[in-house]
């Protein structure tokens, strides 16, 4: 009799324990459904399941706005002196949105009064008779932020099939702008013995830079453009996904740059004789002798203007340019410091995901 009495006794206890375990069991999988049906992943812009590294290269078109534009618009551009540029690039993604891209650049801009101005109009006839023109081979280093419009949640393996995007950033570019040498000095009797060739502008000084001006000269005190110069990158683009790991993006945007010398012209035109025997740096600073109507020696133009240089060199000159002195305000150069140059960079980028970094959810 006890040994049944102890029997049932285990059995209801037996019983009882399988009933807590079994509860305890059910309110472990209810708690671990809600924390699963609630579960959204991390929202911060830095978290870890949307980093990766990505590599691009890009081909790019550059498009130049400054003094031997067309027209003296901010917006005016010669498009058929369009130049190539290519682009290799490293990119980290922070999160959803969030991207950094470190990016090497070369590329040229270009710019011609001779094929761009219109001599029918007013300030076309005026760029037509100064005739200047440059090349400038372009080395940019930049670091850019983007943020995408469209925010990615997912890994970046089933990140968003497209976004638009903006993006802004700082850059340094090497600033050597370049021209041919004419076929003849400012005299137009004197034949240079390497025209044609492409010569650096900067360490001739053509609006005075570095020669003794008077202080009473439109240019007194102008010191020497450095080759290297600050930009700010800023444009925007749309970035689509072709597979797993290739994204290919479509953007435009702009090089606000800090000086006024991508093309070297800013200022004023200065008396021919304070560049000495430098035949080179007077054939550079004034350029209107090329034309056959303002030839020094063969013009018959009434305004052709003779003067005595500060060197006792008589030069022949068209009346307004290549001269300090003459009727004020007709010796301008360039549009002047405040109107600084920048160029356009639209650009084709296809970039290859690297790896990432993805942590699975864990639930408890």
């Amino acid at each position: 009799m006890k040994k049944l009495f102890y029997l049932i006794i285990a059995v209801t206890l037996l019983a009882s324990g399988n009933e807590a375990l079994a509860q305890m069991n059910r309110n472990a999988i209810k708690k671990n459904n809600r924390r699963i049906a609630t579960f959204r992943g991390r929202k911060a812009w830095f978290s870890k399941e949307k980093r990766y590294n990505a590599i691009g290269i890009s081909v790019s078109a550059l498009d130049y706005f400054g003094d031997l534009s067309p027209k003296p618009g901010k917006l005016s551009t010669d498009f058929s002196y369009t130049k190539p540029a290519i682009t290799f690039s490293f990119s980290h993604r922070f999160g959803p949105r969030y991207t950094l891209t470190g990016a090497f650049m070369y590329g040229a801009l270009s710019g011609s009064d001779a094929s761009s101005a219109d001599a029918g109009t007013e300030s076309g006839y005026y760029r037509h008779i100064r005739n200047l023109s440059f090349r400038n081979r372009i080395k940019e280093l930049s670091v850019v932020a983007t943020i995408d419009l469209i925010e990615n949640q997912s890994t970046y393996i089933s990140r968003v099939k497209w976004t638009p995007y903006l993006y802004a950033g700082l850059a340094v570019f090497y600033n050597n702008p370049q021209a041919q040498v004419p076929e003849y000095h400012v005299d137009g009797v004197t034949k240079f013995d390497n025209a044609g060739q492409w010569v650096d502008l900067q360490p001739l000084g053509t609006e005075g830079q570095g020669r003794t001006l008077d202080p009473s000269d439109a240019n007194y005190g102008l010191k020497r453009y450095h080759k290297i110069q600050p930009a700010i990158p800023f444009g925007v683009g749309a970035r689509f996904r072709l597979n797993e790991v290739f994204d290919i993006a479509a953007e435009i945007g702009f090089r606000y740059t800090f000086t006024d010398y991508l093309d070297d012209v800013s200022k004023n035109y200065v008396d021919l004789g304070v560049f000495g025997n430098d035949e080179l740096a007077k054939a550079m600073s004034y350029r209107s002798g090329e034309l056959p109507e303002y030839n020094p020696v063969t013009s018959t133009d009434p305004l052709m203007q003779p003067y005595v240089g500060r060197d006792g060199v008589t030069y022949n000159v068209r009346a307004g340019f290549g001269s300090e002195y003459h009727e004020a305000g007709t010796n301008q150069r360039g549009a002047g410091p405040k109107n600084r140059d920048y160029y356009m960079v639209t650009t084709i980028r296809v970039t290859y995901i690297l790896g990432k970094t993805f942590h699975r959810a864990k639930f408890r």
